[in-house]
């Protein structure tokens, strides 16, 4: 998802954001493939952006192509990677020549419209740096259709196996809350980025654990005062998340095991978002509703989790 009047897209299959202009820093989010950001700062070979979740932070100026022509992949001729991930070719075949790129999923491409054959197997697209390629029609959907609970949760284990990565938000390698805001877009709503601030968020109400029902967000803390991992409950005392416990990456776990049956501090039901829009991530205030009992509050903490 591109920010509105992007200055710049990005060029690699994804780019890690960084908390400083350094990249011995702490890598905070990524961003992927064909996405729009706005520069807020030039310093050296790095720049200061914003995403669409108002998430701020440092990239590499290397990853990044400027926007001088206008926006990249505009309406109709958007199309978005739909598998986990996607090989570009320079030709309509795919073994005369290795790949040109290797997308993540949700990375975007933009179609050359003069040379579409709707009835064709491969699509033509232009590349961000202005490069005509081919992918496959089967890769790739055209527009989003907002998908209900049920829908997401299916989609959710399609990414079971996918390796922990701290900061990661694409499909070679999500943390827990970006799992979980990528799931959450599916259904048109666009929550935080972090743990911490999902936990609070105003879109997002309390419920009880006796009440949990699929799709609603929990939240682990190893202490009252820290919110440290999400998931998605699944029904029938299971939920799925990404974790580095045990064998690091998207998993199922059942909630009454250890260690999560005595760290769960908070679930929350996401509102249904307004017809036509995405909710507003940077809304993270609490809402009006008193947590319940059985959980303790939901307090700010460090970024994204370690469990």
């Amino acid at each position: 998802m591109s920010v509105h009047h992007p200055d710049f897209v990005v060029a690699k299959p994804v780019i890690h954001i960084f908390a400083m202009p350094t990249a011995r820093s702490e890598v905070t989010s990524q961003a992927i493939y064909g996405t729009g950001v706005l520069l807020l700062e030039k310093r050296s070979i790095w720049r200061h952006i914003r995403t669409a979740d108002k998430y701020t932070g440092w990239v590499s100026a290397s990853g990044l192509r400027a926007l001088d022509a206008g926006p990249y992949a505009p309406g109709d001729l958007s199309v978005r990677v739909a598998g986990l991930s996607a090989n570009i070719y320079r030709d309509p075949d795919a073994i005369r020549h290795a790949p040109l790129l290797h997308l993540p999923w949700e990375a975007r491409l933009e179609l050359i419209p003069e040379k579409r054959d709707d009835s064709a197997p491969w699509l033509p697209v232009r590349l961000v740096d202005g490069q005509a390629a081919w992918v496959q029609r089967g890769n790739v959907s055209f527009g989003a259709s907002l998908l209900s609970i049920d829908e997401t949760l299916q989609l959710a284990r399609r990414f079971l196996g996918i390796t922990y990565t701290w900061g990661g938000v694409s499909s070679f390698g999500f943390d827990c809350s970006g799992f979980t805001q990528m799931l959450m877009r599916q259904r048109g709503i666009m929550m935080p980025r972090d743990a911490a601030a999902q936990a609070v968020w105003s879109g997002a109400t309390a419920v009880e654990r006796m009440d949990l029902q699929p799709g609603d967000l929990l939240f682990f803390a190893a202490s009252a005062a820290k919110i440290t991992h999400t998931g998605m409950y699944l029904g029938c005392g299971e939920f799925i998340h990404d974790t580095m416990h045990g064998h690091p990456g998207v998993q199922i776990s059942r909630l009454d095991d250890k260690p999560w049956t005595s760290l769960l501090s908070a679930a929350r039901r996401v509102k249904p978002p307004a017809i036509g829009r995405c909710r507003n991530p940077s809304d993270t205030r609490a809402n009006a509703f008193k947590a319940p009992s059985l959980f303790r509050p939901p307090q700010a903490s460090q970024p994204k989790g370690g469990f």
